[in-house]
Order: C-alpha cells, then structure tokens, then sequence
C-alpha cells in the first residue's frame, strides 16, 4: 500500500528524483562536501550501526568485527565459552 502511494507520488511529479539530486549537488558545493567525504559517512554509519554480536551481563558489548575486547577476552582466558556471550 506505502509503496503504490509513493509510487502515485513519482507519476504525479515524475521529475521529483532529478530535482532532489540538483538540490542535493547544490548543497553539497554550498557545504564544500565531497563525493569521497560523503562516501565515508556513510561507511561510518554504517559501521555505527552494526549489530550487536556480544554482551556480557556489565552491557559490555561487540560487534564481531576487529579485535576481541579485553572483557570478553579475559572471560574466554577464565574458561567461559564464547557463546555464552552471543546474542
């Protein structure tokens, strides 16, 4: 249903999109914003928002991703198995 209305939306003003980009772009020069700056924003958020992999009962938490954090590495070296932790 959301989709056929925005659908309704993009044929009633079927150039919508292109002027989105021009304001975008304009924006973009009037800010000193580059297409690589905006290309690491969006790498960082979505490296912010990545999901929860560990938690320990502190909320000690991580994702997965890069080296192991020091609290969950003490648990493993205490003899706690990894999947205790996982969400």
């Amino acid at each position: 249903m959301k989709e056929r209305q925005e659908q309704r939306t993009f044929d009633f003003d079927g150039n919508a999109r292109e002027r989105l980009i021009v304001w975008i772009h304009r924006r973009m020069e009037e800010y000193g914003i580059t297409l690589e700056a905006l290309a690491e924003a969006i790498e960082a958020d979505v490296a912010a928002t990545r999901a929860v992999m560990y938690r320990d009962a502190y909320g000690n938490t991580w994702d997965g991703h890069g080296e192991k954090p020091d609290w969950l590495a003490r648990a493993i070296y205490a003899g706690q198995n990894i999947d205790h932790f996982r969400c």
